[in-house]
């Protein structure tokens, strides 16, 4: 696991000066180390998790002998067998990984309950408030690692910054089984030679483009004015501006709101025509009902798509906005994707976008409510903004006894800013 630490300085509310210390964390090789840690012969030979070459496998991680080879996740495993003809293909076994990823994750919240998890073997956290070690990130670090690898026998690789993106890069900076520190003033030095490709969002296609208008590192990058930026890469430009820079403001988000859900399904022969994919819906959005159903008490549908991967290798999405779904919407998106490309397709797969469930108990409940009259609050996206609220009712005089008149219920079909208002 590879560790990024990083220190960014803000104004806490009370208007002290505080360090922001961020951990990455990201586990060497996950699969592929908890496999080599129960069965030592695998430890020395090329060893991948994936599916079988037969079945159109594809490789979801492997261990640092196979990559040598040129091995890489995501690559087709027939591809990977004829870079390393002697590579070990095993299935894997997921519910094994996420206990493992479980001990590792509980290891961290010992340290912080500020914790964004990325996947099963990778985290940022966010140490700024920790008194471990008198604060020392660099130490915090430490002290994982050798506790990770201790209780669970997975090595790991951190980086520590003063923000995300760069917490991220350092992470990667000594893999395996690394540690990097980026301290806040070496992030213009540091910032200043690193290749565009390692920025977040940068491509093979973005990457190219920026060569040709002459840029290779984020020194280069940082000679573009701003305009410039966003007239060739529209809001994505902004993002590049500051990424050059070493400037990321994105906090560590303990809770992510899921946007949608899929299943898709890769074929060991190709299907041929039409017919034969529209055959394959009924079983697709069985799945993908079951997978829905995990998640029904916090979001609701407002959208379908389909995904159709050809056979040579070209894709499309089409969707729909819609809270209604069937096999015969998924059908028609599935016809009109398929005329798109109109070839054999080799993977198909269904998805719906998601929203918040509507409400159906008031924002607030009475009969009574302490505090002042309160006008002007806001509903953003369906979202009462407590912080606004709370402000008010600290600056306003108290009031007791007022019973309240109106309560507010969230509209099923807002979008944007609404006006509420309260009565007493």
């Amino acid at each position: 696991m590879n560790i990024c630490i990083y220190t960014v300085i803000t104004y806490s509310f009370s208007g002290f000066l505080r360090m922001k210390k961020i951990i990455h964390c990201d586990c060497d090789c996950f699969f592929a180390a908890v496999e080599m840690r129960d069965k030592p012969e695998y430890k020395n030979i090329p060893l991948a998790i994936g599916g079988r070459a037969d079945r159109r496998g594809v490789i979801a991680t492997c261990n640092y002998p196979a990559r040598q080879f040129g091995v890489r996740s995501a690559m087709a495993t027939a591809h990977a067998l004829k870079l390393c003809p002697s590579l070990t293909v095993i299935p894997g076994e997921m519910e094994k990984y996420r206990n493992v990823s479980a001990q590792i994750m509980q290891i961290y919240r010992e340290v912080t309950e500020c914790i964004e998890p990325l996947s099963l073997d990778e985290a940022y956290l966010d140490v700024s408030g920790s008194n471990l070690y008198k604060g020392s990130a660099t130490r915090i670090a430490q002290m994982l690692r050798s506790r990770v690898l201790q209780e669970t026998g997975i090595t790991i690789s951190a980086g520590v910054a003063p923000n995300k993106f760069l917490a991220k890069v350092a992470s990667d900076w000594n893999k395996p089984d690394g540690l990097c520190v980026i301290t806040p003033d070496q992030v213009e030095s540091f910032v200043e030679n690193l290749p565009v490709r390692k920025l977040h969002g940068v491509g093979s296609k973005t990457a190219e483009k920026l060569q040709s208008m002459g840029v290779d590192t984020c020194g280069d990058l940082k000679t573009l004015a701003l305009s410039q930026l966003t007239e060739n890469f529209g809001r994505f430009g902004q993002r590049l501006y500051e990424l050059s820079r070493g400037v990321d403001d994105r906090d560590v988000v303990t809770h992510r709101v899921r946007k949608s859900i899929s299943v898709e399904h890769t074929f060991a022969a190709d299907l041929l025509s039409l017919d034969e994919c529209l055959s394959h819906i009924p079983e697709l959005y069985r799945e993908l009902q079951q997978r829905f159903s995990r998640y029904q008490d916090e979001r609701s549908i407002q959208g379908l798509f389909v995904k159709l991967k050809f056979s040579d290798f070209t894709q499309t999405t089409i969707e729909h906005r819609t809270m209604d779904h069937n096999v015969l919407f998924f059908s028609d998106l599935m016809t009109r994707g398929y005329k798109r490309g109109n070839k054999p397709v080799r993977l198909l797969g269904l998805g719906f976008r998601l929203k918040d469930l509507p409400l159906t108990e008031p924002l607030l409940q009475g009969p009574f409510l302490p505090g002042p009259l309160l006008q002007g609050a806001m509903l953003q996206n369906g979202m009462l903004q407590s912080g606004m609220l709370q402000s008010a009712m600290l600056k306003a005089p108290r009031l007791k006894g007022f019973p309240l008149k109106n309560t507010f219920y969230k509209n099923k079909e807002s979008e944007g800013f609404q006006q509420l208002s309260f009565w007493y």
